[in-house]
């Protein structure tokens, strides 16, 4: 009989843990939290020193009755929950449910699922670190206020259904700072000037840059100035003024952490960050690799730290010797003096074992599990890397009182490039200027002046948003990516081409939150606040305290905004559609699943309809419109409005082009188009006409 209980938080840990330690030790899942605020109520109690008021999960009393009956019978009980402080928080709820005996239960952490991990934090059980928790209760304590006193009132003044949040509401003020920058952008207008050149003896161009005059650099405003130049620069004759050799050290990036791997997968995979953070847990939680059974191949996803253990880290420098050579290493001392202020106890994403490659592991992996995988065991060997090297030169060209400038670069020694180019380097083009010195010929074969405008700042994407929330100090690693869901859930804001819009509910709901709650929503006041948290999280401050001084002020607010905010009317979008029974235009409605239509005549005609979205392409077989459907699954897939008379279905997005073989419509497929007609098999760029 097992003689030791060891409780996590998935069910997919259970196994793969249990192998680890033996038929001594019981391994169950908690699935999650096990109590929490309830639903119905505040749940803290105002009066009486901000006591929270917790209650078991429902669905969650079977786990507990099981969790309660095998503690009973163990003579120690390990809570082995994610090594953060919602985890810690999980450890100390499941002690209160299960009336834990202090004597007979420890904390337990890991940072992987190995066996040497797993098996090196049992000799290091400690007592549950009530600060975290404390951290935790006030963080989930603040959050509750905001979202039980500020929700009813935009059910009140906006619609029913919507939400407030303390750090969603933020992030939507974020998009909506953004799109009024982007509405009140006036492009300015500026021109360049290139000029062609040829050098004697040499096949190559080399194209030099408008710089200035002699004294200063200058801006090009008007068609005008840009002709003036122009004009007096083709009367001149170009020589090297100046010439200068030099290099330019990239050094290697440093290894993910939540944030980075994120945004990073956003631009390279494409991957919402909720479809990261999923992918993540799965690497993390364990895969099962042939001949190795089940394990965690990847660190705890997490963290903001950037800490690697000196294990690790010596095993990724002799594999980087071993694999490309002993100058590829990045020296030990190099790594010592990045990280030796850092005394936090998470390290960054990375592999578990460096030698398991992503070729090795790529059969026991799904292909976007594999392509966050190779991701992060690229990042991570780079990141203890040499730096590369590049040769440059940058030339000053005089051409009468004006002056031009070319600049190149040239890669000496590729260190981390060997492994991991990011796409800033792919987006780097690299140029030479072959034979050019102090006494080069030059003769002027063309001038091109184009005219530009400035742009407006780009719309935030959820990776850009993530920096941003990082960058301004709001939310923490586990915060980014419920976050953005929310106020997608919410239609608060929409995603259309990996940009984020704000919707016409998300700006009413916005301009409720800056007027009625202006400190809520301010971006400084709710940085300070998670830096008030991690000092409680600390030991520094007394979570209390952040409460006390947090409530007051909120539940005045509330009592002001019920009395002076106007109500907002939203007014539903009206489609072509007609009402079959009363002859109405009908609105667009959002339900439990999605958007659907209805009559406005609402009670007196309660007529509705499925709501199809079409996408502007005639079907290739009857010429009606192809509309957005989904499987009972919730799988999107395009077919034809006339189904089921008419059975055209297809799981990519069909285009108006058709097929120069067999006239059969084109579909997109990444950046290819290609023909629905499979035995067909045309394919063809996107770009390409």
């Amino acid at each position: 009989m097992a003689k030791n209980l060891v409780i996590v938080e998935s069910p997919a840990k259970e196994k793969t843990i249990k192998k680890f330690l033996g038929s001594s030790y019981e391994v169950l899942a908690s699935q999650g939290h096990v109590r929490d605020l309830p639903k119905s109520q505040l749940g803290i109690d105002v009066q009486h020193g901000y006591e929270p008021k917790y209650i078991t999960i429902r669905g969650k009393g079977d786990i507990l009755a099981k969790l309660r009956k095998e503690a009973k019978k163990a003579d120690h009980v390990y809570l082995a929950t994610d090594p953060d402080r919602e985890g810690e928080a999980i450890s100390w709820h499941l002690s209160q449910a299960l009336k834990l005996d202090k004597n007979k239960a420890s904390r337990i952490t890991f940072n992987e699922i190995t066996k040497n991990a797993v098996k090196a934090s049992l000799k290091q059980a400690r007592e549950i670190d009530m600060d975290l928790v404390d951290a935790q209760q006030a963080r989930r304590m603040l959050d509750r206020m905001v979202g039980y006193s500020i929700s009813p009132l935009l059910w009140e003044k906006v619609k029913r259904g919507l939400s407030a949040g303390r750090v969603q509401s933020v992030a939507l003020r974020m998009i909506c700072d953004r799109e009024e920058e982007i509405n009140a952008f006036i492009p300015e207008e500026y021109w360049t000037i290139d000029a062609k050149l040829k050098l004697k003896g040499e096949r190559k161009t080399l194209t030099a840059k408008f710089y200035g005059d002699k004294k200063k650099k200058i801006e090009i405003h008007t068609k005008e100035e840009a002709e003036k130049i122009e004009q007096a620069v083709k009367k001149e004759t170009f020589s090297v003024e100046e010439l200068k050799e030099g290099e330019r050290v990239k050094k290697a990036p440093v290894p993910f952490i939540t944030s980075t791997l994120q945004q990073e997968a956003s631009k390279v995979l494409n991957f919402s960050t909720q479809k990261t953070m999923r992918l993540a847990q799965q690497l993390y939680e364990g895969v099962d690799i042939p001949g190795k059974g089940t394990i965690g191949i990847i660190t705890y996803l997490r963290t903001d730290s950037i800490r690697v253990s000196e294990e690790a880290d010596l095993l990724v420098r002799d594999y980087i010797a071993k694999t490309y050579g002993e100058n590829y290493r990045i020296k030990a001392e190099t790594i010592k003096k990045k990280s030796q202020k850092i005394q936090d106890a998470h390290e960054a994403i990375r592999p578990t074992d460096v030698e398991l490659t992503p070729a090795l592991v790529k059969d026991a992996l799904s292909r976007d599990q594999f392509r966050l995988y190779q991701l992060i065991w690229k990042r991570f060997v780079a990141s203890r890397m040499a730096s590369a090297v590049y040769q440059t030169l940058s030339v000053k060209l005089a051409a009468g009182d004006y002056r031009f400038s070319a600049s190149a670069s040239k890669l000496q020694f590729d260190g981390f490039l060997l492994v991991y180019l990011d796409e800033e380097e792919k987006a780097e083009d690299e140029t030479t200027i072959g034979g050019i010195s102090k006494d080069s010929q030059l003769s002027l074969e063309s001038l091109e002046t184009k005219q530009h405008f400035t742009q407006p700042p780009a719309h935030f994407t959820e990776a850009a948003l993530v920096k941003a929330l990082e960058e301004q100090g709001i939310g923490r690693p586990s915060t980014y990516a419920p976050t953005i869901s929310t106020i997608l859930a919410r239609r608060y804001i929409v995603k259309e081409n990996k940009n984020l819009y704000v919707t016409e509910i998300g700006e009413a709901v916005n301009k409720i939150m800056k007027q009625a709650f202006p400190a809520i929503v301010d971006i400084s006041f709710t940085a300070n606040l998670e830096s008030l948290l991690d000092e409680v999280g600390e030991g520094h401050i007394d979570w209390k305290t952040v409460i006390s001084n947090f409530y007051p002020d909120l539940n005045e607010a509330v009592k002001s905004a019920e009395k002076e905010l106007e109500k907002i009317i939203i007014e539903d979008e009206v489609t072509e559609e007609v009402c079959d029974l009363c002859g109405k235009h009908m609105v667009i409605k959002y339900g439990p699943h999605g958007k659907f239509l209805a009559c406005p005549g609402f009670p007196d005609c309660r007529n509705t309809k499925p709501y199809l979205e079409k996408i502007g392409v005639p079907c290739p077989k009857c010429g009606k419109e192809i509309i957005v459907k989904k499987t009972k699954k919730g799988r999107r897939y395009y077919g034809c409005e006339a189904n089921p008379d008419c059975d055209f279905m297809s799981w990519q997005k069909p285009t108006t082009k058709r097929c120069p073989i067999c006239q059969d419509v084109l579909l997109e497929k990444g950046h290819k188009l290609a023909c629905h007609n499979e035995q067909c098999g045309y394919r063809v760029d996107k770009t390409d006409k």
